[in-house]
């Protein structure tokens, strides 16, 4: 049965129309970039057979452009367009912390940090800059690491965030392990960098680990 024969309520496009994108599962969202399916296949099954050979959806996604191109039911085409999908999505998130206004949602900030830096496969340092009113500055990868570790220096935040006249700070870093929990290296990081802003008068308003899951605040957990 085609896609088209199936009741209404149950199309990927048209339960997108109605009930929102939340509403629908991976292998749905990802139906509706495939269009069709393989030979003998709806987009759905199509969909759900490249999750279970090749996914889940996050390390499916992470591929290059021209590894999921190699894959069944993609191709140069559908794999440019997932590709642009994700940039598109990555530029939304950075528009809203750069759009000149104030951070209200604290973890707006968890959201862009995984955005930049999952995935990565090396640990890499970056510091968002923000104004008096929590209004970003810029954000930038200060330091890069082995597999298991980047060295951070506190005085080159100082240093970048004086450059900037930022009065604040927010602090992250990713987990290629995929395990989310702090270290004990991380607390001693952020205890050492929250010290070393506060000599200067600048906020460390929270730091970020970035692995599989949603990002991990340390301030949530009162050690910033």
């Amino acid at each position: 049965m085609h896609i088209r024969d199936w009741p209404a309520a149950e199309r990927p496009r048209e339960k997108l129309l109605a009930r929102g994108a939340g509403a629908l599962s991976d292998a749905e969202l990802l139906a509706i970039f495939l269009g069709s399916g393989l030979r003998g296949r709806d987009a759905v099954a199509t969909a759900r057979d490249l999750l279970a050979a090749h996914g889940p959806l996050r390390p499916l996604l992470e591929r290059s452009p021209n590894a999921l191109a190699k894959l069944p039911g993609l191709g140069p085409a559908r794999a440019c367009a997932l590709a642009a999908a994700l940039e598109l999505g990555h530029r939304h998130l950075c528009a809203e912390l750069q759009r000149g206004e104030t951070m209200t949602d604290p973890q707006a900030a968890g959201r862009y940090f995984a955005q930049r830096l999952r995935g990565r496969p090396h640990e890499v340092f970056a510091v968002l800059f923000l104004d008096t009113r929590h209004r970003a500055l810029g954000f930038e990868e200060l330091f890069q690491g082995t597999l298991d570790g980047a060295e951070v220096h506190p005085r080159v935040v100082v240093q970048r965030a004086l450059a900037l006249n930022a009065a604040a700070v927010i602090v992250g870093h990713n987990h290629p392990s995929g395990n989310p929990e702090p270290s004990a290296a991380d607390r001693a990081v952020t205890a050492r960098l929250k010290q070393a802003l506060a000599l200067v008068d600048l906020r460390l308003l929270d730091h970020f680990v970035i692995a599989d899951g949603p990002p991990v605040s340390l301030a949530a957990r009162g050690w910033v």
